[in-house]
């Protein structure tokens, strides 16, 4: 007789994390880095936030040292903000609008 194996979403969770951390990324833990908190980074109180703001700005600096200020704002507004309703349409405008 097989034996089933219960799959759940912390189980995924987890190995991802485990994942990212052994490729030099520091794993967070949501509510410490929650509004509020000495170490907040998210904005939405809700956990709705997509990315990071302030480490999606870093990001785009880094990447982009020789863009002007206007480049780099504009290209956190075209990242940040879609005007598509459904998510799979949120997705696909995200490579579009490079």
């Amino acid at each position: 007789m097989p034996t089933y194996f219960s799959f759940t979403e912390s189980i995924v969770e987890e190995a991802a994390l485990g994942w990212l951390e052994s490729l030099g990324y520091a794993v967070l833990l949501g509510p410490d880095i929650a509004v509020g908190e000495p170490a907040a980074e998210r904005s939405d109180p809700n956990y709705r936030d997509v990315a990071l703001e302030g480490r999606l700005q870093q990001a785009l600096a880094r990447l982009n040292p020789d863009l002007p200020a206007e480049a780099l704002e504009d290209a956190y507004r075209k990242l940040s903000r879609t005007d598509a309703p459904l998510l799979l349409e949120r997705n696909r405008a995200v490579p579009a609008k490079q």
